[in-house]
């Protein structure tokens, strides 16, 4: 059976600490894909979501001090359950705060995935690069590498998005290809695909290095599927959810 296919079956609680932007469209694709999603980062509450969901996304996106606080405690009490932890760094380069909250998470959360963009990764590994806010920017730098050291580092996986997607756990390195131009021009596509990771990798923790490829080559074809029945980044947002819903889906199997 297809990894999409049990997570459909089991349709996993995805506990989400995100931005602002794109918590409704972040919540309708995990309800598109097959997973539950609630979005809870009050810190009087965190850790108890945590502990009871499948997987929790860490999203920096619009950051406050008392979110960071919230990640850290939901972090470490989904790590004690047994649970996968996806730490998104969104514009960790933009300001020192955000460079500083995602580096005090990998310090004290037992990350599963980092989830993130060429300038994002570069940003945590101190590594030269230019960003525009939350951008990939441009760079020379090697950043399969980068990749490598920084998953070593935390003793993670690592996977960064972008024409070829790649994830490694420091040693092991497979790459993705795919996808279409348009996701790139609405937002939230990559705050989702963070999410979709961790879903994949609450049924998947088996082979955590497959279940991430498998979720980003799922997305990669889910965009390009979206892309030839969308004429722009309106209908695309729409379309995107719809796929994500039928995409890979056996009707004899599944029935909505």
């Amino acid at each position: 059976m297809q990894l999409i296919q049990q997570l459909r079956q089991q349709q996993p609680l995805v506990h989400c600490i995100t931005n602002f932007v794109v918590a409704n469209f972040q919540a309708n694709g995990l309800l598109a894909l097959g997973a539950s999603p609630v979005m809870a980062d009050a810190v009087e509450e965190a850790e108890d979501i945590a502990r009871i969901a499948a997987c929790s996304i860490l999203n920096i996106g619009t950051l406050k001090q008392q979110t960071v606080d919230a990640m850290i405690l939901a972090g470490n009490s989904a790590r004690a359950a047994g649970k996968p932890v996806v730490l998104d760094p969104v514009g960790a380069g933009a300001t020192p705060f955000r460079k500083a909250s995602a580096l005090k998470v990998l310090e004290e959360v037992d990350i599963t995935l980092i989830r993130c963009n060429a300038g994002e990764l570069a940003a945590i590994a101190d590594i030269p690069w230019t960003a525009k806010g939350v951008d990939a920017g441009e760079g020379s730098a090697d950043i399969e590498d980068i990749a490598k050291k920084t998953a070593r580092k935390y003793n993670c996986l690592v996977a960064v998005s972008g024409e070829v997607d790649i994830v490694t756990d420091g040693h092991s390195m497979l790459s993705i290809i795919g996808g279409h131009p348009m996701m790139t021009t609405i937002t939230g596509t990559g705050c989702l695909l963070s999410s979709v990771t961790g879903a994949f990798l609450a049924v998947g923790m088996e082979n955590p290095l497959e279940s991430v490829a498998d979720a980003l080559s799922f997305y990669k074809r889910a965009g390009e599927q979206t892309a030839k029945i969308s004429r722009g980044p309106g209908d695309f947002a729409v379309n995107f959810l719809n796929t994500l819903h039928t995409l890979d889906r056996d009707s004899k199997t599944f029935l909505a």
